[in-house]
Parts: structure tokens; sequence; C-alpha cells
């Protein structure tokens, strides 16, 4: 067989992929030949309009499934468009392949003016992947895409990169010796660590608990050692719903506000498993306030985060899912409580999100979207309603919820990734919650949303411009300049997209909506923000020029 009819074997029927994102191009159309399977069945391809929007719609089902979305890209062009969405994944260590071509073997390097020519496709991808691979030969296929695995599914995952030169995808290629894959354990924590931990817990008077994205294999695990411990526990935005919804114990993402960040000072053991303990779960506003005095026991697949953000005086190099079931098996009976639940309901109380003017216009949204569609996933841009959803919003398990807004905060990133869910779970509605600046990135995709039929809801929060962007100006006393766009009729677009759209003004209005959403395509729900907030809070409504 060729090189490329070995890729598409080795993906379907060694790693089990059953999706890629793409656009062919000249370069690649070989990687197209065998795509459709025949007889045996192919791997289901899907067009976005933009090889960002291929970035961002694989991170979405990789987030979505927990298995690696996977592109197909096109030499030059095609990897300088989907840099920003590798970018975004890595920083929130998803699982993704990025398998492109790059020009013939006796030109790399040499600047001949080539078709799609970059000095180095390989040094551009370094820094956004966990490796950056050139196949030399065909034969070596089959152990660049088992390290590739071997990182998504043993060590910290993130974007691999393997771009074959243009001169292998019709090289023959003998078949391999086996198509099976290896079984593939994840390191296990040490049973001393464990021991050690499992002390300072047992003896602790105010534990605290900070569980991260890294936890989202082992929601079952994480409830039980919560609940042993009694202890006050963060959510951080990637693992949101990993309690399930509403545990008394659960203070979800909100370690940057004053209640939360008091308990955590107050902490005198805590337990971190898998979350980077970074600035966008820790430290939202920016003014370096989270500070923890008690001992610190932090459990991470990456040792060289174990040395990053905070002093560990006991690091546990291991799987978080594993850690996690481990810690549970052993600390089924503890012999006190320590009022870990009042001590929630205490932090939740001092909150007061419903009154406070900077949440109150989404609480009735959040509250709309959860009556009318309680299992969703909701999938948010870096816009204000995914803020507020950071804070306000409960799930009822994990991998229904994740934006833009952690780490690398790309905006464009909602659309796509919405659509890249809603492929991987189609048995679950998924919303997209948008701002009228950032969906100009990838509006494009609403054409790849109606051409799939993907029933996406894309909830578009309409602000007249950049909201985020004008307050930091005007607290900075910065003159708003570049905040203030013309948007589009996006009624319009959406119609000359084939895509029903809707535009209100109200949560009664939403619910309608929502009630009467199509289940075979998208709709695109326009909100307008000055007026919504006018309609759930007069008093205190504000208009754009009053920011």
């Amino acid at each position: 067989m060729t090189c490329a009819e070995l890729l598409i074997r080795l993906l379907r029927d060694t790693y089990g992929v059953d999706t890629v994102f793409g656009i062919p191009g000249v370069h690649t159309v070989e990687l197209y030949r065998g795509l459709d399977g025949g007889e045996a069945g192919g791997i289901r391809h899907i067009t976005p309009r933009h090889e960002q929007g291929a970035g961002f719609m694989a991170d979405g089902y990789a987030r979505a499934t927990g298995q690696p979305g996977v592109c197909f890209i096109i030499t030059g062009p095609g990897m300088t468009n989907i840099a920003t969405a590798m970018g975004q994944a890595l920083a929130d260590s998803i699982p993704m392949l990025v398998i492109s071509s790059v020009n013939r073997r006796d030109t790399l390097g040499r600047g001949q003016g080539r078709l799609h020519e970059l000095p180095s496709q390989q040094q551009l991808t370094a820094g956004l992947s966990r490796f950056s691979y050139t196949l030399a030969t065909p034969d070596g296929l089959p152990d660049a895409l088992a390290r590739a695995f071997a990182v998504f599914e043993g060590a910290r995952p993130g974007p691999v990169h393997i771009e074959i030169p243009i001169d292998l995808f019709n090289a023959p290629v003998a078949k391999p010796a086996r198509w099976q894959r290896s079984t593939m354990a994840k390191p296990a924590p040490d049973p001393a660590a464990l021991e050690t931990a499992m002390e300072w817990l047992s003896a602790a008077n105010r534990p605290l608990v900070l569980l991260g994205g890294g936890c989202v294999s082992a929601p079952d695990a994480a409830r039980t050692l919560v609940e042993a411990l009694d202890a006050p526990t963060v959510t951080t935005i990637n693992a949101k719903g990993l309690l399930g919804r509403d545990h008394p114990l659960d203070l979800g993402a909100n370690v940057s506000l004053p209640p939360v960040r008091k308990l955590a000072k107050e902490a005198d053991v805590i337990l971190a498993i898998g979350t980077e303990l970074g600035e966008t779960d820790y430290d939202v506003v920016f003014d370096d306030g989270f500070e923890l005095t008690g001992r610190l026991i932090r459990v991470d697949i990456d040792a060289e985060q174990l040395a990053r953000n905070q002093y560990a005086e006991l690091a546990l190099v291991a799987d978080a899912g594993l850690t996690l079931q481990a810690l549970a098996a052993r600390c089924a009976e503890l012999p006190r409580q320590r009022d870990g639940e009042a001590r929630v309901t205490a932090a939740w109380q001092a909150l007061e999100m419903e009154a406070d003017p900077a949440f109150a216009p989404y609480v009735p949204l959040f509250e709309v979207l959860r009556e009318s569609l309680p299992d969703a996933i909701l999938v948010g841009d870096s816009c204000a309603t995914t803020y507020a959803a950071n804070h306000l919003v409960s799930q009822p398990a994990p991998r229904r919820f994740f934006n833009a807004s952690t780490g690398y905060g790309t905006l464009g990133y909602g659309l796509p990734a919405a659509m890249g869910a809603s492929l991987g779970r189609s048995d679950l509605p998924v919303v997209a919650l948008v701002g009228d600046g950032g969906i100009m990135f990838t509006l494009s995709e609403l054409a790849c949303a109606v051409e799939e039929t993907l029933p996406v809801v894309v909830v578009l929060w309409h602000n007249q411009g950049y909201e985020e962007i004008r307050r930091f100006m005007d607290g900075a006393g910065v003159p708003r300049l570049g905040v203030d766009i013309q948007a589009p009729d996006f009624q319009m677009l959406a119609a000359g997209f084939g895509c029903m759209s809707k535009r209100i003004k109200t949560p009664e209005e939403l619910a309608s909506v929502l009630r009467n959403r199509p289940l075979t395509g998208p709709i695109l729900v326009e909100i307008d923000a000055f007026a919504w907030s006018e309609a759930v809070q007069p008093e205190t409504h504000n208009s754009p020029d009053s920011h």
C-alpha cells in the first residue's frame, strides 16, 4: 500500500479515529483517496471554512469525547492558519493530532519559492505542540503515530504535529507486522507518598481540595474523596461538573473572589490535583491575591508543572484520575467532620452573585438554559456570557463546559468548538456562548454547521463591540479606540448561510426559542444585551456609554 493509505488504515483500524477535520489542497489530495474506506467503511471528513476552524472543531471534539481530535492540513498557510487553535489546545492540555503535508524532501529548507513553502514548518509548530515530527521515510509512519498516541494516553496531552513530504504520499510501504496498538498504562502515584498525603489530610482541621481539568476521568472518585474529607472544593473551569450539579462542597471556579480566597488562605492542608494553579483559574482579577499558607500537596502527570506557580511540600508525579481513585480508596472512613458544607454555604452566601451588578444580568440567562436544556454542553468564546458562566454555571457531569477564556484566551473559539462537541456527542444538545466581536473571527463556520445539520444553539450576546476591553480602557483612563466596532446584520448573515435565527430581548423570548429550536440544524439566537439588561434589572441598566 502507499504511505497515504497506510496512514488512513492506522488511524481507523489501530487508533479508532472516526472523524477528521480538514480542507483539501493540492498537496493533500492523496490523503483523500482512501478516506471513504470503501466496503470497510471510512473516516468521516468535516470541511470547515478555515483551518483555524478545523483546529477549534478538533479541540471541541476532544474535550467533549475524551478522544484526540484529528486534522488534515495543507502545507504553509494551512499550518499558519491552524497555529492559534494549536496554541489554545496546548494551553489547556487537549489531545490534537495535526497531520500536514510539507514540500518534497529534496526541496526542504532551500528557499526555492515552492508552492506553500515555509523555511521550516517544524520550527513554526515546535512551540505549539508536544512535539513536531517530519516523516523521512514511509516505514517510519507507524512509529510516529505510536509516539503521538503515547503522549495523548500516557503523558500530559496536547497537540502533536506530524508532517509528511508530498513525495512520500504515494511511496510504497509494507503493511506493519501488527495493527494492534499498545495498551498504555498511565503513571500511578507512589504508595509511600499517598500514605503521607493521607496522614496530612486526616490530621487537617481545614482541608481544601483544588480539582483541575486533569481530573475529568474520575468523577466518582472525586466525589468520594471530597465527601470523606468534608473539604470545600474548587472545581476549575475545565473541571466544572466533576462533582455533579450543585454539590454542597463545590465552590465552583470562584477562587479569584474574596470569600473563596479567604477559605484558601485559611486552609491548613491543600490538595491540588490535575491543575496548573495558573492565573486564568486562580487570579482572573489579576491582582496576585491568591495565597496558600497551608501545606500543599500537588499531583500532576507533568513533573515540571509541579515546580510552577506554587511551592508544593509534597509533589506526586502521577495521573490525576488514578490518584483520585487511590486516595478515595484510602479515606472511606475518616474519623471526624470538618464543617465543610457549612463553610461552603457561608462562602456562597458571601459571594451574593445574584445581587452583584457584574453577574445579575446573566443569572436569568443561565436559569433559562438550565431549565430548557439541562443536559447541554456549554461551549464558550472569550465573551461576557462566558466570563459570567465561569462563576455562575453548575453542570451535571464533566466535559459539559469548556471555553477559550482560560490559558491562551483566543477569540473565535466558541462556534467551531461547539460544532466539534456536537459531532462528538450527538446525543447531547450543545450551546455556543459567543459575542458580537469574537464570532466575527469564525462566523463562516455557520456554513459548515448548516452543511452538517448540526443542532448547535448559538447564543450571541450583542453588546456592540469589545465590552471587556472597553472596561479595561475606561479603568486605565485610556481613550476608547478600536473597541466600538460596527457589527453586521447577523439575522441577514444567518439567512444567507441558510441558518435559522432569532433576535430577542427577554428571558421569556429565549425560553420560547429554545422550546421551538430546530433539531436538524443550527440556530443563531441574537440577544440585544442592553435591552436584556433593561428587562431583567431596569434600575441598574447600563448603556454602552456608561461603562
